[in-house]
């Protein structure tokens, strides 16, 4: 209704899920996102873009901290 089309008020849909699950799982959204982005190969899969869901990514960084 505010983003001027439905297509576009999707998209922000979606991002704000994201970040919310961001905040849930206790990750800053901004580091978050720039990791990702890092990680993220261009033509990803279906399967690499899974295994960096927010659940995922937290998952393995509290492994990674319990390692070190």
């Amino acid at each position: 209704m505010f983003f001027g089309s439905l297509e576009v008020g999707t998209n922000n849909a979606l991002f704000y899920t994201l970040m919310a699950n961001c905040k849930s799982h206790g990750l800053d959204p901004e580091m978050y996102l720039t990791e990702v982005i890092k990680c993220l190969p261009h033509n990803a899969t279906v399967e690499q873009a899974a295994a960096l869901t927010p659940a995922r990514f937290a998952s393995a960084l509290r492994a990674e901290q319990q390692v070190a």
